[in-house]
C-alpha cells in the first residue's frame, strides 16, 4: 500500500505497525519524532497504530548535542 513520509511516497504492508516501519525505513525509533495525519503521536502508540493507505507521516530525527564552550 502507499502512503506519504515527509512528503514523499513511500510503500509497506497493510496494517503495519508504526514501530516497525519505522524500523524497516532503517531509523532508531528511540531518536525520532512523529506526525501521523497531521498529529504528534506520542510514542506509547506506535506499536498499536497500523498504518493504512493514504496515511500522513513526517517524521523529524532527534539530534542530540548542546552549545558547548
Amino acid at each position: 500500500m502507499s502512503l506519504q513520509v515527509n512528503g514523499e511516497p513511500q510503500t509497506c504492508a497493510p496494517a503495519t505497525p508504526l514501530a516497525d516501519f519505522l524500523t524497516q525505513l532503517g531509523l532508531n525509533p528511540r531518536l525520532v519524532a512523529v506526525e501521523y495525519n497531521g498529529e504528534i503521536l506520542p510514542r506509547s502508540r506506535w506499536q498499536t497504530t497500523p498504518l493504512a493507505a493514504g496515511d500522513r507521516l513526517e517524521i523529524v530525527t532527534i539530534v542530540g548535542g548542546g552549545s558547548g564552550g
